[in-house]
């Protein structure tokens, strides 16, 4: 998958939003409040290393794709190393399925972690 296909695929969820809060590079995808862009990060990748991105994971499933994957999974950078992995998108084991799964999961997790009343008010 590309950086266009990363993009379309993340906000084909719903409620997801995108947008750059840190800075002019780095692209950020939220689920939750689209109108105030202030919901909760599911994935984050930069436009200049655009073969790379950012994902929530379960602590324990994180551990297990990072031993399934070593060259194309390792802990997030800059993010807490237990949640989040970062994925190398042209590495040779992982398919576009693969990445879409973990987007699914990312968000997922996200989604879920949003308060109940959000929840419904959103209709997820």
């Amino acid at each position: 998958m590309n950086i266009e296909e990363i993009r379309d695929y993340c906000l084909s969820k719903a409620c997801a939003s995108e947008a750059f809060p840190f800075d002019e590079d780095t692209m950020v995808f939220r689920v939750g409040d689209i109108a105030t862009q202030r919901g909760k990060i599911f994935a984050l990748c930069s436009l200049q290393r655009s073969d790379y991105i950012l994902l929530k994971c379960d602590p324990e499933r994180a551990v297990e794709l990072r031993d399934r994957y070593p060259e194309e999974i390792e802990p997030g950078w800059h993010m807490n190393k237990r949640l989040w992995n970062g994925v190398f998108l042209t590495g040779p084991h992982l398919t576009d399925a693969d990445i879409r799964t973990m987007i699914d999961h990312s968000y997922e997790l996200v989604a879920a972690s949003l308060p109940r009343r959000r929840r419904e008010e959103l209709g997820l």
